[in-house]
């Protein structure tokens, strides 16, 4: 956009500032009244050799573009003179902090006792199958323990809860408070304020100037965290972040590292601002100046209200803003998916007319609690490298970055999505400016992309036998990076209950419009809309964005009329609050509108939702439509809890009105562009087409209501959008509309090579399924072993119950599923029917000890006359009867002593639940054995048993949707071809080792149990077929203890090793025991009879075998345990504290 002189006078200027600073490129806009055009400027963040900042120096430049006047380098920005000067700016340098670890030195104050809490973390297993865990720093280097303590007086699902007993007596007992939420909280243990001071002091000589503050219940209770800061600031600590304060919610864990996270990187934020205001002479003070930065929340704040644990989404969250004020339409009221591809990963987020947030989000290993957008993110970009490995298509995580860069790049880079993309002609390299290349001169280099993919087309063809060419395989590459990235925006609605078809496609970013034909296709939408900012939309969202001020506080009780007149005067308190924010920020009053939400949940789930008021008021009807939405199902009687209270006070900062593109749509007369009125003509490769003369259309040379039949390149000087052959491009002012067919043809094939492209991409659908249906068994179920320990586990199956796909969720159940499944499909397959549901949790039926309850759903055909699939979740039961609460004594000699137990029954049959014949399962069953008890949480175990159910509905749905897609035979084909992918794969891995040992020697390897009990193992591997045979000759006699381990458990294992010796991903699958012949000796240890308690088998036994295993492979081992411990009869707990890998 060339500049232009204005007809105005300089001192008249109102000019707007949008900024987005990111890792890579600084994207600037200027927005100027009275001027046609806006002003962009896209710079590297990084360049000290011409600036020392690049947000200061894309305002000078637009600076000197609007006024026409220089604005010298090494002075001050003078823009005193301007009758309106704005900045927004999103910024990563939180995040870039909390990647290199460049925050501030911080002290952790907690509660004594809790030292190590925040240390110790949750169960989150970023990589499972990694030989060496890295845990992630802790972001403290010091921790102070504060002597206090404050308790819940009663808890509040106490059946017997006396409420007019804890009236009366917060009315005498000194120790008794009402806290925050409106619970009772008694005081066991006061602060000391004088041990407190001496304690910060020692910090603060010791160099400390920023401690966070995270006490237990201070969500609910904040006058001890109150009092440590109002020490800490009489003592000059200038940075004391409160965990009460930050975000007042219940889970002290994630309080406390998000309180610790703002205490390292506000200190951090605060030094760039105070920079960034140092290059304008009146550090933007002035009456006519404004400066914001952009939260995670998608709201904008003053420069000193802004904090580190609001800031790490601060760039991602300007896109999300952009895509929704210039895709989404009230009255046409579509929802959007914004899809922001760029150079190492791409962002997903949905927008249905209000921004969506969640409140817990993981970067660099740091898990925060604050409201910020919900945004997905793959690792799939631009800059993702391709791989070859063990017959699939693989495309990143790993990035090339920006230095070597794509192999294009001229700087000995590997092939990336980039090269593809340009190998195919969907870049084209002379409308790219010369800065690539070791002297940064020099353009995209094309012939090495070409000789690279040639190599390894010569390399597939070689070990496939089959005839691609390079370009064949160039186009596979794409095809799988655009699975890649669908992947998470069926996670985004389809798991969440949305159809994905029913959406548009908002696609931004440096290399979305590369994509875009090709995404929308394969998730069957027919309408994706570039604004004209696409490359910079994220800048562009900071000028749309609104002031955004939140006040949340804690709740408790019951949810009902007589609570929602309290609530109300809660909520008028809050909108009182940031009311006063907003018009401290300079907000009219008229021009200031709320969103109220209710945090809620169902009594005796921790199934939250955070409900946006509805028109009509009513929180409950909403919250039910919510979560039958949600979770696919409802609750109907039992009482409705609310947790939490939070008013957002949006603050109209800005009158640059919305500029969505359906009304410009309806209302344009569109005339077709033909060849004629093309600017240039390129060769492109296409699916199926092959190589197509391609024209090339200049964006600014095309008018509003042009339409363009691809395939057809339109390009300006920041995006190119490829155009396929079966789309068309609608011109707009501020937009262009693609439209692509829908694609609900159903695909077939009727050869019976297997396409290696074809291979990866059902890898990924069948993967994506088992995951999907994870995420909705863990958000559909009650239970904290499920919910939070993550102990469940989800996978599909062949129609002869081989495992097909298992999510990685827990080791213990890679592959032991299939046993179960293939022991139903024997023992019950001729009587099943549509609508059967089957439930067993029996070590002789493939379990691994009793309270994982595995629940099997056969997938029929569309005339149920076959079954196509199985698809099964196990998940881990708190309780399910036996001698002891928690169903693990330590104590058990028989089965029967842990509780239910089943070899298989029909748990829903012609699609009604057996209510009848589950609580004999858990409850009438497991009473009958001498000093057992059935099930104590039977309403839980129910609801948790409906969440495995509604997970396998959810698989089934989505193998209707695959069938739908593409020919029943096309998919068992694949299903065949992935199988023998993972066999391949492990079968050359053990021609490698048996090549590095002695011919016939077996690699062999004895551990024991803590009672001396052996565990041995010899390997004998076939160096010429790569097949192994695992034999436990040798290994102990069953005990007459707990720590009996079924034969499930061994086949676990070794899957579970061989996928961490292989170390890179394959599909888990029964191809990786295809080369495997497991010999157990009968009544063994890891073999033991029917009736012999297995309970600490499961969770102790495991890890030793696997160390086993591992251990005659050479490879590190070590899985440590604490003793098993007899619980009293009266607790709840499981009988057992497990540490691994210690």
């Amino acid at each position: 956009m060339a500049p232009h002189k204005l007809d105005l006078e300089v001192d008249g200027l109102k000019i707007k500032i949008a900024i987005d600073r990111g890792g890579t490129f600084t994207d600037c806009l200027g927005i100027i009244d009275g001027r046609e055009d806006d002003i962009v400027v896209k710079l590297l963040s990084q360049d000290p050799q011409n600036y020392e900042d690049a947000p200061i120096e894309g305002i000078r430049r637009i600076l000197e573009q609007a006024t026409g006047k220089p604005y010298p380098r090494d002075q001050k920005l003078d823009v005193s003179g301007f009758s309106e000067f704005s900045v927004r700016m999103g910024t990563t340098v939180a995040t870039n902090a909390l990647l290199e670890r460049k925050g501030e030195r911080v002290a952790l104050v907690i509660t004594k006792g809790f030292a190590d809490s925040l240390r110790i973390g949750n169960q989150s297993r970023p990589d499972l199958f990694s030989l060496n865990i890295v845990r992630p720093d802790v972001l403290y280097q010091d921790v102070i323990e504060i002597d206090e303590r404050v308790t819940i007086e009663d808890y509040q699902q106490n059946p017997f809860r006396d409420e007019g007993k804890i009236a009366a007596a917060l009315e005498t007992d000194p120790d008794l408070v009402k806290g925050l939420s409106g619970e009772v909280i008694r005081i066991l243990k006061k602060i000391d304020e004088e041990q407190v001071r001496q304690d910060l002091q020692r910090l603060y000589d010791q160099g400390y100037r920023s401690i966070a503050v995270c006490l237990v219940h201070s969500y609910t209770f904040q006058e001890h965290e109150l009092a440590i800061q109002r020490i800490a600031r009489e003592i000059g600590f200038p940075q004391v972040s409160l965990s009460s304060q930050l975000l007042p919610m219940i889970k002290m864990t994630s309080r406390g590292i998000s309180c610790t996270a703002d205490a390292y990187l506000t200190p951090v934020i605060k030094r760039y601002v105070e920079g960034f205001r140092e290059g304008f002479s009146d550090g933007l003070q002035s009456q006519n100046s404004r400066c914001e930065f952009m939260q995670s929340d998608g709201g904008l704040v003053s420069y000193d209200k802004f904090s580190g644990l609001r800031a790490i989404l601060s760039g991602p969250a300007g896109g999300v803003v952009g895509h929704a004020r210039t895709s989404f339409d009230p009255e046409d009221a579509t929802p959007v998916i914004g899809f922001d591809m760029g150079g190492t990963s791409t962002d997903v987020s949905r927008y249905d007319g209000n921004l969506e947030h969640v409140f817990e989000n993981t970067t660099a290993g740091v898990t925060v609690m604050a409201p910020q957008l919900d945004i997905n993110t793959v690792a799939a970009g631009g800059g993702s490298i391709l791989f070859w490995r063990h017959g699939l298509f693989v495309v990143g995580p790993d990035s090339a970055g920006a230095h070597p860069g794509p192999a294009c790049y001229r700087k000995g880079g590997p092939l990336t999505v980039t090269d593809a993309n340009l190998y195919l002609g969907r870049l084209l390299p002379e409308y790219f400016p010369k800065i690539f290349g070791p002297n940064e001169n020099e353009s995209l280099d094309v012939e090495i992309t070409r000789k690279k993919f040639t190599e390894l087309a010569q390399q597939i063809n070689e070990e496939t036998g089959q005839n691609k060419s390079a370009e064949d395989i160039a186009l596979g590459f794409i095809e799988v990076a655009n699975e890649c990235m669908a992947k998470p925006i069926r996670a985004l609605s389809e798991a969440r209950g949305f159809d994905t078809s029913a959406h548009n496609l908002a696609c931004f970013g440096g290399a979305g419009g590369q994509h875009a034909c090709a995404i929308a296709s394969s998730l069957n939408i027919q309408t994706v809309i570039i604004h004209r900012y696409s490359s910079i939309l994220s800048a562009y969202g900071m000028a749309l964005a609104d002031i955004v001020h939140e006040a949340q506080e804690p709740s408790s009780g019951v949810f009902d009329e007589a609570a929602m007149e309290t609530i109300k005067e809660r909520i008028a308190a809050l909108k009182k609050k940031v009311t006063s924010e907003l018009i401290g920020d300079g907000i009219p009053p008229d021009r200031i509108t709320y969103e109220v939400y209710l945090n809620l949940r169902y009594k005796g789930t921790d199934n939250l939702l955070m409900i946006l008021e509805p028109a009509s008021n009513d929180f409950s009807a909403e919250f039910r439509t919510q979560h039958r939405r949600e979770f696919s199902f409802d609750i109907p009687g039992r009482p409705i809890l609310c947790e939490d209270i939070r008013v957002r006070g949006i603050g109209k900062s800005l009158s640059i009105p919305a500029e969505a593109p359906q009304a410009e749509l309806k209302a344009t007369t569109t005339t077709a562009v033909g060849k004629d009125k093309q600017d240039d003509e390129c060769i492109v490769y296409f699916t199926n087409g092959g190589h197509s003369k391609t024209p090339v259309f200049f964006l600014g040379n095309l008018t509003a209501g042009s339409q363009i039949s691809g395939p057809a390149m339109i390009i300006d000087a920041t995006q190119t959008i490829v155009v396929e052959p079966s789309a068309t491009a609608t011109i707009l002012s501020k937009h262009v509309i693609l439209h692509v067919p829908s694609t609900r043809s159903k695909e077939s094939e009727t050869a019976d090579t297997i396409d290696p492209v074809r291979l990866s991409i059902f890898g990924h659908r069948f993967m994506s399924i088992a995951e999907q249906m994870g995420r909705t068994f863990q958000k559909t179920s009650v239970s904290t072993n499920i919910k939070e320990r993550l102990d469940f586990s989800c996978a599909l199956f062949s129609p002869e119950g081989k495992l097909v796909a298992n999510a990685p969720h827990v080791p213990v159940h890679l592959g032991s599923m299939e046993y179960a499944v293939r022991y139903q499909h024997e023992q019950l397959g001729p009587s099943l029917k549509p609508g059967d549901v089957i439930c067993s949790n029996h070590p002789i039926a493939g379990g691994t000890h009793l309270p994982d309850i595995t629940i099997i759903t056969p997938i029929w055909d569309a005339a149920g006359h076959a079954i196509i699939f199985y698809v099964a979740s196990r998940g881990h039961h708190a309780e399910i009867g036996g001698t002891h609460p928690g169903s693990m004594p330590s104590d058990s000699k028989l089965l029967y002593e842990e509780g239910a137990q089943t070899t298989g029954f029909k748990i829903v049959s012609a699609n009604t639940f057996a209510s009848s014949r589950v609580h004999q399962f858990l409850v009438d069953e497991p009473a009958r054995f001498p000093g057992c008890s059935g099930t104590r949480t039977y309403a839980d175990n129910v609801s948790d048993l409906k969440a495995a159910i509604a997970a396998n509905n959810k698989g089934g749905a989505l193998i209707a949707a695959l069938v739908a897609e593409h020919s029943l035979p096309t998919i068992h084909k694949y299903m065949r071809g992935i199988a023998s992918t993972a066999e391949a794969a492990v079968r050359s891995h053990l021609r490698a080792v048996a090549a590095t040992h002695p011919a016939g020697t077996p690699l062999t390897f004895t551990d024991y149990m803590d009672d001396g009990t052996p565990i041995a193992l010899a390997i004998t591997i076939d160096a010429r077929t790569g097949a192994a045979v695992f034999d436990f000759a040798g290994t102990g006699r069953e005990t007459f203890s707990c720590l009996n381990a079924p034969p499930a458990i061994a086949h676990s294992a070794i899957i579970y090793a061989l996928r961490c010796l292989l170390g890179v991903p394959i599909p888990l699958n029964q191809g990786v025991l295809a080369p495997i012949t497991v010999r157990i000796p009968p009544a063994t240890l890891l073999n033991p009879s029917p009736a012999a308690a297995v309970c600490a088998g499961n969770p102790i036994t495991s890890q030793r075998i696997t160390d086993v295993v591992l251990g005659a492979f050479g490879a590190p081992g070590g899985g440590a345990w604490g003793k098993p411990v007899d619980k009293p009869p009266k607790t709840t707990s499981n009988g057992f504290t497990v540490v691994v890998g210690a």
